[in-house]
């Protein structure tokens, strides 16, 4: 069996369920707390309260080009929500490599399951945890 690839299938499947979890809870418009700034400053451009965060501010301002200015909020909003679910992609790879590496190297078949799983639930545990989840759906830099 070719486990790179398994890896790799179950390593996009825990993206996706992310991403859809993500994407069907994401706040439409502006959310409390900063997130209205945060909106602002990616959408016009300007400077926020220091540090502030001038790559969030660039990429946020490329979400923003390709949605109506109505949709602007819901648009950088996106950008966590995408860069959430990059998160949990890469927990997951993480955790399989630190159960490889403390198994010894996979070399069996059920070795290779159980690296996955502990990827899977240890990573989507990541991903519905209450102060993730919520820092996910909205415009907020952590």
């Amino acid at each position: 069996m070719n486990w790179k690839r398994v890896h790799q299938i179950v390593a996009g499947l825990v993206f996706l369920v992310a991403l859809g979890v993500y994407f069907a809870t994401v706040a439409p418009t502006a959310s409390f707390w900063d997130c209205g700034e945060f909106i602002a400053i990616a959408y016009k451009l300007e400077v926020s309260h220091p540090p502030g965060a001038p790559f969030y501010m660039l990429i946020g301002r490329l979400f923003s080009m390709f949605a109506a200015p109505e949709n602007a909020a819901f648009a950088i909003n996106l950008v966590s929500v995408v860069s959430s679910a990059l998160t949990v992609l890469l927990t997951h790879l993480i955790v399989v490599q630190l159960v490889e590496r403390w198994q010894g190297g996979a070399k069996e078949t059920w070795q290779h399951l159980a690296a996955l799983a502990g990827g899977v639930v240890g990573s989507l545990a990541f991903a519905f945890s209450d102060a993730f989840w919520f820092n996910a759906v909205e415009a907020e830099v952590y």
